[in-house]
């Protein structure tokens, strides 16, 4: 083939190479045509979830209800709210002492049959035992005084029963003991009807009660008295045993606007609440606190009533919000 055949072959080539990617570029999307350069000279595009800024200054981003749900964020509406002021104490949750029963045998003897173990619900008057008497040389039944759960068995199959020990002992759970341990100097705090927030600390929040005993004598190991709270238990959410938080309700007081307390954040040296807007869009709105307790935190500028705002994990807002502003940049 002569020289001069390959070089117009070579330049029809080029053209219509040209006019191919001129007709891809026109079919891209604008934000994928006009994508931004990196310090490498590569084109990026920008990213979904870019910071921008509303009219007021404050910091702006886009994040699906889908991506939040994934995080577990969750959101809230701003309204009024009552604060509390508290005094903390640490208690324990004991099965109630008059609801609770120790069943002994009546005569000593040997074990012949075992009709229920630990954690086990009874009815009054279930078989919880057989014994054969020492005395009889016949068996007679051990019966559940009350209903409820059997918490502790001291009996085993073919073992000697003595009258001197408790075989089980069965509590009616239905209701709960919070003995809490109070310090000398807050003693003059705590009266009788007092309101009380128990928590658990099981992720479902605190307890309303009252306060219903307060010890005349206190503990020369602890230096603190016991005050308890006698709780409903019907679902069984309290177990005997476990360790509890309780605060103390010493006042009362209302506010026009309050958010919980996970849902203020600091940003760029700012005290920020993330609010819902429009068109999947959250703003860091700059915010002014007043009172708080434990639980709340009135908002005395910057957010209105009924406003929605990220309420918990409000740090995976944070986070992504500090991500897409070092992407734009």
């Amino acid at each position: 083939m002569r020289a001069s055949t390959v070089i117009v072959i070579a330049i029809l080539a080029a053209a219509a190479g040209a006019g191919a990617s001129r007709l891809l570029v026109e079919a891209m999307p604008h934000e994928a045509a006009t994508g931004h350069a990196d310090h490498g000279g590569k084109e990026r595009t920008a990213p979904k979830d870019h910071v921008e800024q509303d009219e007021h200054g404050a910091d702006r981003i886009r994040i699906s209800d889908v991506k939040l749900a994934a995080a577990g964020v969750t959101l809230a509406e701003a309204g009024p709210a009552t604060l509390s002021d508290t005094l903390a104490f640490n208690g324990v949750l004991r099965a109630n002492q008059e609801a609770l029963v120790q069943v002994t045998p009546r005569f000593p003897g040997i074990v012949r049959a075992i009709r229920k173990r630990i954690g086990d619900t009874v009815a009054k008057d279930e078989l919880l035992a057989a014994i054969e008497s020492n005395q009889s040389l016949t068996a007679y039944d051990l019966k559940a005084p009350i209903g409820g759960t059997i918490i502790d068995r001291q009996i085993s199959l073919g073992e000697y029963a003595s009258e001197q020990k408790p075989a089980f002992v069965v509590a009616d759970l239905s209701t709960i003991w919070v003995d809490l341990s109070i310090y000398r100097q807050d003693l003059r705090r705590v009266r009788l009807d007092d309101e009380v927030l128990i928590d658990p600390d099981d992720g479902h929040g605190p307890i309303k009660g009252s306060v219903s005993y307060v010890a005349p004598v206190g503990a020369s190991e602890t230096q603190t008295a016991l005050a308890r709270v006698v709780l409903a238990n019907a679902d069984g959410r309290l177990r005997p045993g476990l360790f509890v938080t309780a605060r103390l309700v010493l006042a009362k007081r209302s506010v026009a606007v309050a958010v919980r307390a996970s849902a203020i954040q600091t940003l760029e040296n700012k005290t920020v609440v993330f609010v819902r807007e429009e068109g999947d869009k959250i703003e860091a709105r700059p915010v002014a606190l007043g009172e708080s307790d434990p639980t709340y935190v009135e908002i005395r500028d910057g957010l209105s009533p009924g406003e929605h705002y990220v309420a918990e994990n409000s740090f995976v807002v944070k986070a992504e919000m500090g991500k897409g502003e070092a992407e734009h940049d």
